[in-house]
């Protein structure tokens, strides 16, 4: 098992003890805000549980009908998981609207805030945990996974000062109030997760800090290099795809050409991680001595700068 199964474990178990905690607290006392809490709760399993799925998923290797392997495996998850948050978030405000109109009462137990005051608490160490493994293994199910929970203190944090405020005022209005909130937070955290998904599914280039990164590598090339051009770029899951022509010399072997390429492909890939680099080798268009002090390739990327 990766550290990417690892993590998405990690949360399961987590998010399991969380919810099973809240149900029961929120059923006992009437809050909606801690019944509804443990709805996010629940929410994080099935999430982190398709994660699970889509990173094993995503990371078997190229085959007969997946040519270029599994990858948007976890752009689907992503997709899928934003719209079950989004008619989650939209069953707890109904819920709540309903429980203020039926004038529904509250009695809390001395439960209920210390178990939201301990939610909050994993919460933070799980979207932590999973945050630094997506940023280092570049995996946006994860990723997508650390920010739903992040957004968990968020409505954590509401319902711990919904039953603050209903305890001392005696009034539920606050409850279900702050469960209206979270379920504006959950759906607005949903929107960012469908937006990223999607973004995958139909192959988004990769973000600009790293094809940066890439142009300083094909840009501080000397000669023989003439240069690139017709570069593109995209991301399933955590990988991500390039191709792009470079212009060399036309003096040079096929040999010598060949091994340039791959000298290009090497120093990308020392420079970004899990990426898959195509290259077509184009001649230069101008004829001119295979000497660095005659070739007109220089002068051509002088001009260039």
């Amino acid at each position: 098992m990766d550290v990417k199964q690892k993590a998405s474990l990690f949360a399961i178990l987590s998010a399991s003890a969380l919810a099973s905690s809240k149900f029961i607290v929120g059923l006992m006392s009437g809050s909606m805000a801690v019944v509804s809490s443990g709805l996010d709760s629940l929410l994080d399993i099935f999430m982190s549980v398709m994660n699970l799925f889509a990173i094993r998923k995503a990371a078997k290797p190229a085959d007969v009908d997946h040519h270029y392997g599994h990858g948007k495996v976890e752009d689907l998850a992503a997709v899928a998981q934003s719209v079950v948050i989004i008619l989650s978030g939209v069953i707890i405000i109904y819920r709540a609207v309903d429980a203020f109109l039926e004038g529904q009462r509250i009695t809390y137990s001395d439960l209920d805030l210390p178990v939201m005051c301990f939610s909050l608490v994993v919460s933070l160490s799980v979207s932590l945990v999973l945050r630094r493994v997506g940023i280092k293994t570049e995996s946006n199910a994860l990723k997508a996974d650390a920010l739903h929970y992040l957004s968990d203190l968020y409505s954590n944090s509401g319902a711990i000062l919904a039953i603050i405020l209903t305890f001392y005022t005696g009034k539920s209005l606050f409850d279900q109030a702050f469960a209206v909130i979270i379920g504006l937070i959950i759906i607005f955290s949903a929107l960012k997760i469908l937006k990223g998904g999607i973004s995958g599914l139909m192959d988004a280039s990769i973000p600009d800090q790293i094809e940066k990164e890439i142009e300083a590598v094909l840009e501080n090339k000397p000669y023989p290099f003439a240069g690139y051009h017709k570069m593109r770029t995209r991301f399933s899951g955590s990988r991500k795809y390039i191709d792009f022509h470079l212009l060399l010399c036309r003096k040079l072997t096929i040999d010598e050409a060949h091994q340039l390429a791959n000298d290009v492909e090497q120093d990308i890939t020392n420079r970004v991680s899990s990426i898959d680099i195509v290259v077509h080798v184009e001649p230069c268009e101008h004829v001119c001595e295979l000497t660095e002090s005659t070739c007109e390739v220089l002068r051509l990327r002088a001009a260039r700068r």
